[in-house]
């Protein structure tokens, strides 16, 4: 059986005319994206620019919400209500969703970003909350495999996309190395593309204690932030090809 494996990428992250173009380059690569929605960047004309590009080059958009944190780009745990938190929510996606209607093209799923990304894996509450923003949406969630999201989407009867990432570090228990700590991000290019190979063929990895975690991905997460991030994205497809691996959307 074929094995298919869905590419993503964060982008309209960096709006300087550099960001943009490189952004809109990876989109050559990658099956499907997930644009900042304002909560850590992102501005109405980024997300324009972005869903528009998608549109153009046929690959699938979602939204990349966040803590409301622009200052911290969105990678600090945020002591913030639940209440306040889903009028944040809420409000980024009402303003993709109102672009994307006016680009003429569908969100596909939302992928949240950061540390709201990162809590909501193993907080209920978190994980209830994204649930019930996602079934107001009518769209699939994305994130980790084994964890409360999934859990709380299977329960809430909202589609769930396994994700996986080439260039972070796993703990064994599944979970990504905080940045904060030493060898969270994988910086070596030949590393990276090692790894998401394994991830893509169901191989166990070798995780932060040096113990060995099989992670289960239907998508590989591509950061457009990380150094090289074009190239690396570039190389890692033809690797995944050229292992008889196809690039599709899982029906995004």
């Amino acid at each position: 059986m074929t094995r298919v494996i869905d590419l993503n990428a964060d982008l309209g992250e960096d709006e300087s005319p550099d960001g943009i173009a490189r952004d809109i380059a990876i989109m050559n690569v990658v099956s499907s994206c997930n644009i900042a929605t304002g909560g850590h960047a992102g501005s109405e004309k980024s997300m324009r620019t972005m869903l528009s590009a998608a549109k153009a080059k046929a690959i699938a958009p979602g939204a990349h919400p966040s803590y409301p944190d622009r200052a911290g780009f969105g990678r600090t745990s945020m002591n913030i209500t639940l209440t306040d938190l889903v009028v944040s929510l809420t409000e980024q996606l009402r303003t993709i969703a109102a672009i994307a209607a006016e680009v003429g093209v569908a969100l596909t799923h939302i992928k949240p970003h950061g540390a709201l990304y990162n809590d909501a894996q193993d907080d209920p509450d978190l994980a209830r909350l994204l649930v019930g923003i996602a079934s107001q949406s009518r769209l699939p969630l994305m994130g980790m495999a084994g964890s409360l999201i999934q859990q709380a989407s299977s329960e809430g009867n909202i589609g769930f996309i396994t994700e996986a990432f080439i260039d972070r570090r796993y703990t064994s228990e599944g979970r990504l190395v905080p940045r904060s700590e030493a060898g969270a991000v994988i910086a070596q290019e030949d590393q990276r593309i090692r790894q998401g190979l394994d991830l893509a063929r169901g191989a166990a990895l070798t995780t932060q204690d040096g113990s060995t975690l099989t992670v289960p991905a239907q998508s590989l997460c591509l950061h457009s932030d990380s150094d090289g991030a074009l190239e690396t994205a570039t190389k890692m497809r033809r690797a995944l090809e050229q292992a008889g691996i196809v690039i599709g959307t899982l029906g995004l």
